[in-house]
């Protein structure tokens, strides 16, 4: 009788300790950009190690489809490449705060069977190929920028994002910055009407076009690129020289002499010899409420760890670090969190 006691007690003291641990356990979810899933997903990761009762989901879903789950309060938290517009924050129930995480770049990416030499694109032979108005690799507007390269007469095949994307925000973004045309006609947006091309879901969708469709160009995130593979191209930024995207001429576009309270800013086409064109921040959004203060608590610490020890493993990835000065400003912001 006693041991049968004894055993009782032990399952009830089991039961309690389970409940105990069931409840320490916080749970996030989030959904978003897909431009910088692969450092999220090392983040995430990482933090679920040095925190075991914490676990972070995220679903790389593409900018418009997390602000819009965000909307709908179906995550805990969203990420974007492009920053939510006035309009977007009015239709919010709650205040949602930017926090820039790293810098990326959108880069020109290529499949030109036959021609191994690295490209240049001009701002103009960019939007010309996105507007539909240059058709021909060989077209003049592309030839003069690449002398003694061999290009073919082939279509250009254009490959554009089919989701809303904040890869597609920093890409148009760009275009309207750089062309009048694009400006009127197009705009930008997470998602826009494209005068030409084919459609690919994701960085990972766009990717994988170009990878299999010979004389094809898209735009993808630096580290799809370089993790499939994929040619891509110098662009020429606004003092007149070709520069390759890479961490330091990423970090160079970001080499601004402030940024606003709510860290909602474009660097695309900037001044600066080293700088590469299309580049930028890209975001977490975050609630300014949590009516769970456990999810609030452990949000405000990943933020504060993400800040300063996650941003060491951001290079490895081929995204740039965020300067000093919006790192400090980010951990005062992290306190509008309640």
């Amino acid at each position: 009788m006693r041991i049968v006691k004894v055993l009782s007690l032990l399952a009830v003291l089991l039961a309690v300790a389970s409940m105990a641990i069931g409840a320490g356990q916080v749970l996030l979810n989030a959904a978003g950009a897909t431009f910088p899933y692969p450092i999220y997903s090392k983040w995430f990761d990482l933090y679920h190690q040095a925190h075991p009762n914490v676990q972070i989901n995220y679903q790389s879903i593409g900018s418009g489809g997390g602000i819009r789950q965000l909307q709908d309060k179906t995550v805990d938290f969203g990420a974007s490449d492009g920053p939510m517009n006035d309009e977007q924050l009015k239709q919010s129930s709650v205040p949602i705060l930017h926090f820039p995480t790293v810098l990326g770049a959108d880069v020109p990416s290529y499949n030109l069977p036959g021609v191994n030499a690295e490209l240049n694109f001009t701002p103009e032979a960019l939007a010309g190929i996105f507007l539909g108005r240059i058709t021909k690799w060989n077209d003049p507007a592309i030839a003069s920028a690449n002398p003694g390269v061999k290009l073919p007469s082939e279509d250009i095949v254009v490959v554009h994002r089919s989701d809303g994307s904040g890869t597609t925000y920093i890409w148009t973004d760009y275009l309207s910055k750089i062309s009048p045309e694009w400006q009127k006609n197009v705009g930008k947006a997470t998602s826009v009407n494209w005068p030409v091309g084919l459609g690919g879901k994701g960085n990972e969708g766009v990717a994988g076009l170009v990878r299999q469709t010979p004389d094809s160009l898209g735009y993808i995130e630096l580290i799809y690129a370089i993790q499939n593979k994929i040619a891509y191209g110098r662009v020429k930024n606004s003092s007149g020289v070709f520069v390759k995207a890479d961490l330091a001429s990423v970090s160079a576009a970001a080499a601004m002499k402030g940024i606003p309270d709510d860290f909602r800013v474009s660097i695309t086409n900037p001044e600066g010899k080293a700088a590469y064109p299309i580049s930028s921040f890209t975001w977490l959004l975050i609630p300014a409420k949590f009516s769970d203060t456990a999810k609030r608590d452990v949000v405000k610490d990943f933020l504060k760890w993400m800040l300063t020890d996650g941003q060491q493993y951001s290079e490895a990835l081929s995204y740039a670090k965020l300067p000093k000065e919006v790192v400090a400003k980010e951990m005062k912001a992290i306190a509008q969190i309640q």
